[in-house]
Formats: structure tokens, sequence, C-alpha cells
């Protein structure tokens, strides 16, 4: 008989702001074998089942997604961001790509200047049962099996958008595998409705995100502003505030993220998050119920392009997606 995970489920709605990458390596021997069922790191993220609510945009309507996978450790990040700025709940970050002059090869990443670390095994944790989310046939109570040790709702199982109201209990029950079972334990959340279709930035001006703020404290609201990723980015700014409707980013952020450079179809991404959390031997395993908005920003003399066609005067389309 597997033993059960003995933990405590942290009742946190603090934002994470970083998110896992898929391990290169997955192990297909994990039927039957139990971990020491000590907790591990608590600092260390080893697992995430995030369910978002992706808003609508002009091309696709709103949607409910549910994926998870546990690691046995934690991914490494092969870029590292430094704060350059900040000012009150935000912060500009520069990021730095280390250079490992031997290759690390495809199972390590180049975490640092020459330094290479290993990428984590995926881990089976049995079957997951997942009640309070709603299925677009009216249900609330389906199990997710692992496939290559990725958990997701099984074939022909759509969501509902939203699968829940604003407070209702969401828990996913895992029988345990390689891992021992667990339960995670999240509340839902409203939706994100922004205030505006509209993003304009200038320099020399701050920029204030507006939404319909939320009926409980369940949950944070997180903005990621990033105008050159299609170029390669150079910076971006990132806040964590409180869910009370308007969020300003200060003048000085948004003059030096513009100047940092820019590039074709820039975006804000901001976010609702409410955060659960186990401790297991691996680490940190949490449950993500977020709310998900992408919007394009007009930046003053910035046109945005995939074809020559979309400039005029003159210009061509270059490689970041901008006419020049």
């Amino acid at each position: 008989m597997k033993s059960s995970l003995h933990v405590v489920v942290l009742a946190s709605f603090a934002g994470a702001c970083s998110s896992s990458s898929p391990a290169v390596v997955t192990s297909t021997e994990d039927a039957g074998v139990v971990a020491d069922a000590a907790p591990g790191d608590p600092s260390v993220l080893a697992g995430t089942f995030k369910l978002t609510l992706q808003g609508a945009s002009t091309t696709t309507a709103a949607s409910t997604s549910l994926l998870g996978k546990v690691y046995d450790g934690a991914t490494p990040a092969d870029t590292i961001w430094t704060t350059q700025t900040a000012s009150g709940a935000c912060k500009l970050l520069i990021p730095h790509v280390p250079f490992c002059e031997t290759p690390c090869g495809s199972s390590k990443a180049c975490v640092a200047d020459n330094t290479c670390q290993a990428y984590p095994t995926s881990r089976s944790v049995g079957t997951v049962r997942v009640r309070g989310v709603k299925t677009q046939d009216g249900s609330a109570d389906f199990s997710m099996s692992p496939v290559a040790n990725n958990y997701q709702p099984p074939a022909g199982t759509a969501l509902a958008f939203p699968p829940f109201s604003e407070g209702d209990a969401v828990t996913l029950d895992a029988v345990g595998a390689y891992y021992p079972a667990f339960t995670l334990i999240g509340k839902g959340i409203k939706p994100l409705e922004l205030a505006s279709e509209t993003w304009k930035l200038s320099t020399g001006a701050p920029f204030t995100v507006q939404w319909t703020a939320a009926t409980t404290t369940l949950a944070t609201v997180h903005v990621k502003l990033d105008v050159s990723h299609h170029g390669g980015s150079k910076g971006k700014i990132e806040c964590d505030g409180p869910d009370a409707g308007s969020l300003e980013i200060a003048e000085p952020l948004i003059t030096q993220l513009l100047a940092l450079g820019v590039a074709g179809y820039p975006s804000i991404i901001v976010s609702r998050e409410s955060v659960s959390s186990v401790v297991g031997p691996p680490g940190r395993i949490e449950l993500a119920v977020a709310s998900v908005v992408e919007k394009p920003v007009e930046i003053t003399g910035l046109t945005s392009c995939t074809k020559n066609e979309d400039c005029d005067g003159g210009k061509t389309c270059q490689s970041d997606l901008t006419c020049k």
C-alpha cells in the first residue's frame, strides 16, 4: 500500500512569476515505486498543476486548460533576469544568457558562465482526480492519467469557461506512484476583465493598467510588459499587486524599457492568480489557478509587420517584425 504524503496545504495566494519549462528526461519506470515520504525543500518548485482561464482574443474564443507535471527537482533557467530599476509593485528586468565554453548538451542547461545544471526527470504521481472544475457536459469530477508523466484532461473532455464560480473549492487528489499520494486544494477565481482594448505606451509618461476588481482577496494580479520579444527580449517589466482594479507602472520604468529597444507586435499580459501548494519529497508542488488576458500594445512611431505590404512610405518589414 502506498503511504500518504503527510504535508500541510499552504493557503498561499501569492503569485509565482516563474514557470517550469519541460524537462528533457522522462521516467518510464515510475509505476509502483514510492520514494521516501519525507518532505523536501519547500523553496524548490518541483511540480505545477496549472488551471488557466485564457481570455478571448480577436481570433480565438475564451477557453480553459489544465496541465500538470511533477519532477524530481527544480528545472534550471537558462536566462538570468536581474532587476535594473524597481518602483512600487513593479520592476524592470534585464536578461543575461550565460555562456558555457563547453556545451552543456541536451540533458543540461547553462545556468551561469561555464556552469551546467542537469534537467530534472519527470515523475508519475499516479491518477489525479479533479473536483470542482466543470466540463462542458456539466460534470465537475474527472480523473487524469499520466501520459509520459504529463497530466491533462482525458481525450474528449472539454472544460467549461469559466469552470467554477469565484471562491469555489478546486481539489486535486493524486493517488501516488513514484511519489506518495497528496492533495492540492485551491479556489476558483473570477475571469479577468481589462478596462480597455487599447493600450498605448510613450516615453516620459507612466502607464496605468486597469481591470474589474474581484469581490474577494483570493488572488493577486501580475503584469508582464515586453516590447521587444520578437527581436530577442532586451528587457521586461513585471509587477505583482493586489486585486484592487488598478496598478500604475512608474514613468522611469516605462522610459527605460522603451530605451532598451522595441520589436514588432509588443504586448501586455495581465493575469489574476491564486496559488496553493504542498511539500513532498521532491520539493514544493503547486496548484496555480489563473485567468490570463494578453493585449497588443501601441507605441508611438512603431509599425508592426509580417510582410513588406504591411509597411508604407518605402519601408520594408525587418526580421524583428518592424517597418523600417
